[in-house]
């Protein structure tokens, strides 16, 4: 199918709606991307961030007494989760968006084309099958681009939040291990 013939036929809306579900799908892939390759990052480097912020305290800890102890340093590893939570959170929010809503993007361009072949039929005043399966089937192909958009942006989005499940029963072990540690070690 030669996507050049329905370009030249289609109108400022129908462009604008391919520029848009090109935008959401070219912002799907680019976080999905950074997403994969921060969260490895992220999963490499868990441990020493968790242990740095333990050890810059560890001089003072000994003033303490243990159920203070054990406070400070609970306090100093959730803040430390909330951080790298976040930081792996970012952009998840956009796929799911990008997800929820390409159906509809894609849905309204084929609403749009269809309105505009009925109008043309309208006004030429032949109804055939040759005047109306063409530009329908032309409209139709911006609900297959929305869902083009879509079904990938979900997967996306489903692969980063298990991966930042995966992350977080990683940073929560790990912090457990240091709690446990701390305490141990004075």
């Amino acid at each position: 199918m030669d996507f050049s013939i329905y370009w030249q036929h289609s109108d400022v809306i129908s462009k604008s709606l391919y520029f848009i579900l090109f935008m959401m799908s070219l912002i799907c892939w680019s976080i999905f991307i950074l997403r994969l390759k921060n969260t490895r990052t992220l999963q490499k480097k868990v441990s020493s961030q968790l242990e740095q912020a333990i050890e810059s305290i560890k001089p003072k800890l000994s003033a303490l007494t243990i159920e203070q102890r054990k406070s400070v340093v609970e306090q100093i590893l959730l803040r430390q989760i909330a951080e790298e939570k976040t930081a792996a959170d970012k952009g998840i929010s956009v796929l799911g968006t990008i997800a929820s809503l390409a159906p509809f993007v894609g849905l309204f361009g084929t609403v749009w084309g269809i309105f505009h072949a009925l109008v043309s039929i309208g006004q030429s005043g032949q109804a055939g099958l040759a005047q109306v399966a063409t530009p329908v089937g032309e409209a139709l192909i911006m609900t297959g681009l929305g869902l083009a958009v879509a079904i990938p942006a979900v997967l996306a989005y489903n692969i980063c939040v298990r991966a930042n499940r995966r992350l977080s029963h990683t940073l929560q072990d790990q912090a457990h291990v240091l709690l446990i540690d701390t305490m141990l070690h004075k």
